[in-house]
């Protein structure tokens, strides 16, 4: 699963002038509300550029704790119209003292970690047989770094992809970082992907959302082109996370979970990032 640069929802043309006073046509980036229920309960209103809402919705509440893992979705609706989306599960839910512990993170677009997430972190055991070979490395970062995107065509955007060895499986974008991420959350949910074997990219900086995000996932090794936070890396370490940055083209830094890393390629041979991984228009930012 690939984004779709060219999704008229997504962007929109924009004129402009440039630093010499010429004018200009650029894309930018199309954000809007999506409102998320969980059965009769509004839990949030998130900014977003609209697409696999099912997923975004579905990820949220998973990387939140707001759905168990032995939780039976009985619906999952979006309606367009109402720019909202609705989560139904089998038993009733009551969130009122968990929304009042959220705690606002460094991501783009509002990120919030609630309270009872750091209870279960500990808790988590990520598999610590998981290997990441640089070859794989260096051919992920290579194939998305030139993979036709809304943040190549565009800007002002982050993007997830779920990898196993050196394949990209599931690639989605968003304004913020941490939509993109649960969008791939629900993705596996909804569609019983295992985290076994498989690992997390990510263009934004390597945070404590990102990592704890990760880790709720069960995926053991992070990667990003981008570089870390203090906390970024003593959760990492606290969570024996893979946790690697600065990925363009033959160099990268890890600074967590480095006994995984089996060194099977020559940089010297791999080259450096191509021109072409560049962002086109705005930059991304944070």
């Amino acid at each position: 699963m690939l984004p779709d640069p060219h999704d008229p929802r997504l962007t929109e043309r924009v004129s402009g002038t440039d630093q010499d006073g010429k004018p200009l046509e650029t894309s930018v980036t199309v954000e809007r509300p999506l409102a998320l229920f969980l059965n009769s309960r509004e839990i949030v209103t998130l900014m977003t550029i609209g697409d696999y809402p099912e997923c975004l919705a579905v990820g949220y509440l998973l990387n939140q704790n707001m759905l168990r893992p032995d939780d039976v979705l009985t619906g999952v609706e979006y309606d367009e119209e109402a720019e909202a989306v609705v989560v139904r599960t089998g038993r009733e839910t009551d969130f009122e003292e968990k929304l009042s512990k959220q705690t606002r993170t460094s991501g783009c677009a509002l990120g919030t970690v609630f309270g009872d997430i750091m209870e279960t972190f500990e808790d988590i055991v990520l598999d610590p047989d998981a290997k990441v070979h640089t070859s794989w490395l260096y051919a992920l970062t290579r194939t998305i770094n030139t993979t036709p995107s809304l943040y190549l065509e565009a800007g002002a955007i982050h993007g997830c992809v779920l990898c196993e060895r050196d394949r990209a499986l599931i690639y989605m974008e968003d304004v913020g970082r941490h939509n993109a991420v649960d969008k791939i959350a629900g993705y596996m949910y909804l569609n019983d992907i295992s985290p076994a074997g498989k690992m997390f990219y990510t263009t934004g900086r390597l945070t404590s959302e990102m990592v704890i995000k990760t880790v709720q996932m069960e995926i053991p090794v992070l990667v990003s082109r981008s570089g870390f936070t203090a906390w970024g890396v003593e959760l990492a370490r606290q969570a024996n996370l893979t946790l690697i940055g600065r990925a363009r083209g033959n160099r990268f830094v890890a600074l967590a979970g480095q006994e995984r890393i089996v060194y099977d390629a020559d940089p010297a041979t791999v080259g450096d990032e191509p021109a072409g991984a560049q962002r086109k228009a705005a930059s991304a930012g944070s």
